[in-house]
């Protein structure tokens, strides 16, 4: 009688530890299917900050190199070769001593300038440019309305040979120019002209001194 009931124990025993061992291998095995969905979800929810913080780092280099590509198309979109073309022609009335011609010239040029697209100018230079311009405007202008006193629009003519040996310093040109030097003008001052010939021919003294002068430097 002793055995049956000890051996009934033992059974009930054995059972309650299958159990017990059961649920815990259950709870551990649920805890690691929870685990593991954590993890993989984990990177899910990451990727789009990650992938948000390479978008705005390529669209601010984007933005970068567009700006530069800009820049680069306004340089060559703008050129001084107009200005240029219409102050030899100037330059030239003046060597001819022919204030008329000078003062059709001289208009012709205020109208160039006056007629500049800024916008195509590089935002860079856009300042230094209009400070230039607007003194070469109002000497181009008074060389325009001064037919018959040659005098003073070579005086005019000094400055405004300043202002365009300014703006190729500023832009460049690729058209070869010379600045030439004339000692004698201004009192012993001394004036610079810009020429498209590397002999000497001086528009502040036309013929009196025509070859008073000399090259200062290739442009």
């Amino acid at each position: 009688m002793k055995n049956i009931i000890f051996s009934i124990i033992t059974l009930v025993t054995i059972a309650t530890v299958t159990i017990s061992c059961n649920q815990s291998s259950n709870k551990n095995s649920d805890q690691q299917a929870n685990d593991s969905t954590t993890i993989a979800a984990t990177p899910e929810l990451q990727s789009p900050i990650h992938n948000d913080t390479v978008a705005t780092v390529t669209s601010t280099d984007t933005s970068s190199q567009e700006a530069e590509k800009s820049d680069v198309k306004q340089t060559q979109k703008f050129t001084i070769a107009p200005i240029i073309k219409d102050y030899l022609a100037l330059k030239n009335a003046l060597v001819a001593d022919n204030d008329k011609t000078a003062a059709n010239a001289g208009k012709q040029l205020f109208t160039t300038l006056k007629n500049v697209d800024m916008n195509a100018i590089p935002a860079n230079k856009h300042k230094e440019y209009m400070e230039i311009a607007e003194d070469a405007k109002e000497n181009a202008e008074h060389i325009g309305d001064n037919a018959g006193k040659v005098d003073h629009q070579r005086e005019h003519f000094a400055s405004l040979s300043k202002d365009v040996s300014d703006l190729i310093t500023l832009f460049g040109t690729t058209q070869k120019l010379y600045q030439d030097f004339c000692p004698m003008y201004n009192d012993g001052k001394g004036a610079i002209w810009i020429s498209e010939a590397k002999a000497i021919k001086n528009p502040y003294y036309g013929s009196q001194m025509l070859t008073c002068g000399s090259v200062k430097k290739e442009l």
